[in-house]
């Protein structure tokens, strides 16, 4: 039986928005949304937004892009929930979509808030879900210790650049992209990408 491709839903908002002076803040609502460009998204609140993914295998990347850009641009961060299962894509507001993922999306998230957690993943398989409880749990312990200058390398990384070429990117030493590529655990990082995949690929 051919296997039925899984969405996801990216819940979000940003931490302790209003600590952030209004260029600031500007600057890292630009940011994300140029990252966001050719997805269904929508930002409301002003701090807080929502992301559809039509190939769930993207979200915990783009999630971590979102994670990655804050830290480097506002050395804030981003609480974010994926929730994997059936959604279309909606023609009106995501905010206002019922499917499956969208709803796993904001649950989780509610859930995720009350726990001080900023990295949390909804779906409605058991199994599955262990898995995801183990990846979100390390992949919140890696961006909670992050810096703004590991943070700055990681983002070029997860945009599928060398280090090499992330060091021209950046204007520094193919020495100190490296030095900070393995301080922000990008192996660990890599490692954490291929479980998710592999999981959402097992998922039927």
């Amino acid at each position: 039986m051919a296997q039925r491709q899984q969405q996801a839903v990216l819940t979000a908002d940003i931490v302790d928005s209003t600590r952030l002076s209004a260029p600031l803040a500007r600057k890292l609502i630009r940011a994300l949304q140029r990252l966001l460009q050719g997805t269904v998204y929508e930002f409301y609140r002003g701090d807080s937004f929502q992301v559809f993914l039509s190939d769930a295998t993207q979200a915990l990347r783009l999630l971590m892009q979102c994670r990655a850009i804050a830290i480097a641009t506002a050395e804030t961060d981003i609480r974010m929930s994926i929730g994997i299962g059936k959604a279309s894509k909606p023609t009106g507001r995501p905010g206002m979509a019922k499917d499956p993922a969208f709803v796993l999306s904001g649950r989780t998230f509610d859930r995720m808030v009350r726990s001080n957690a900023r990295l949390a993943i909804g779906c409605s398989q058991p199994l599955a879900a262990e898995g995801f409880q183990v990846i979100a749990a390390w992949g919140n312990s890696i961006f909670d210790q992050m810096t703004a200058k590991q943070a700055a390398v990681i983002l070029e990384l997860l945009s599928g650049r060398s280090q090499q070429d992330t060091a021209r990117q950046l204007r520094k030493s193919k020495s100190t992209v490296h030095q900070h590529a393995t301080a922000g655990n990008w192996p660990a990082i890599e490692v954490l990408l291929m479980h998710y995949t592999n999981l959402i690929n097992l998922m039927s």
